[in-house]
């Protein structure tokens, strides 16, 4: 049975709008980039674009794939922006971030699904701007491991991949994934990277059960993986799958908890909780246990 409609408390936020909100979204627009904050509705958009912070999403507004907990649109994808990671280079300069995060869309139209672009980034931002890390959350490439060797070879301060969700949930909220596939991609990039932080998130809400949760914590750190995000699936519209229950703030301790125990070097896990949320200061407390 779908959770009522209704917000908790705990999931309010104000309207965004601050000085630094509306300076962002002007340098955004003059440079025609997309955020992921934006064409996923995220619910910390205010917050994290008043810090300055902002996950760039690149490659397009329009995904290949149509997974139902997700708002971005699906579609046929224009070509390529060969000029796109330059402009995202002079964003990040011009906001004097010292941490960018990069995702994308789904490119299965594309051989390598989009990682030149990526590698083009973090190779661009870290020539411009030496002191400004990077963080990039991938697409799994359809398992193309060349495609992943050019992203890691551009060496990104962490490596991002969704689980998105449990196993046995896995199939019905994202039919054109794998889940093994996923774990063998963080796999992979833990081997590649050296030093490269890897991480992954994952929602709940979408009818999980609690022992399924803990499960996929375990699948992750059984493949090395640092760093963990959960967060409360918001359902976007009506067309998406419905929502199973709202997780309350005391049980999202409980889950950071959990992660922590399993080793786990961070783990955000609160109601509004998402891929980036201060995702700079999940990456400095890795480090920090990696010396």
């Amino acid at each position: 049975m779908a959770a009522e409609r209704r917000l908790p408390d705990w999931l309010k936020v104000p309207m965004p709008g601050g000085r630094n909100y509306l300076e962002l979204r002007e340098v955004l627009k003059t440079n025609a980039l997309h955020t992921v904050c934006e064409e996923a509705h995220c619910p910390n958009i205010g917050e994290c674009w008043e810090r300055k912070t902002a996950t760039f999403m690149v490659l397009g507004d329009i995904c290949t794939r149509a997974c139902t907990y997700c708002a971005v649109t699906t579609g046929r994808p224009g070509p390529v922006d060969l000029q796109e990671p330059a402009r995202l280079a002079d964003a990040v300069e011009r906001m004097a971030l010292r941490y960018a995060v990069i995702t994308s869309v789904d490119r299965d139209d594309l051989p390598d699904g989009g990682a030149f672009i990526f590698a083009q980034c973090i190779k661009q931002i870290h020539e411009r701007i030496p002191g400004c890390k990077v963080e990039v959350l991938i697409p799994d490439f359809q398992g193309n491991w060349d495609a992943l060797s050019a992203v890691m070879d551009a060496r990104p301060e962490t490596l991002n991949h969704n689980i998105e969700t449990a196993r046995r949930v896995f199939q019905r909220v994202r039919h054109r994934g794998d889940y093994d596939l996923s774990l063998e991609l963080l796999s992979r990039a833990k081997r590649m990277g050296g030093r490269t932080v890897t991480k992954s998130g994952m929602m709940v809400g979408l009818g999980e059960t609690w022992d399924e949760i803990a499960d996929t914590m375990r699948d992750l750190r059984s493949v090395d993986c640092d760093l963990l995000t959960i967060g409360q699936y918001l359902r976007p519209s009506d067309k998406h799958v419905p929502l199973a229950r709202w997780y309350t703030p005391r049980e999202f301790a409980e889950l950071k908890e959990i992660g922590e125990a399993l080793g786990f070097k961070s783990v955000a896990s609160g109601p509004l909780v998402r891929s980036s949320y201060h995702a700079d200061e999940q990456h400095e407390a890795a480090i920090k246990l990696l010396v």
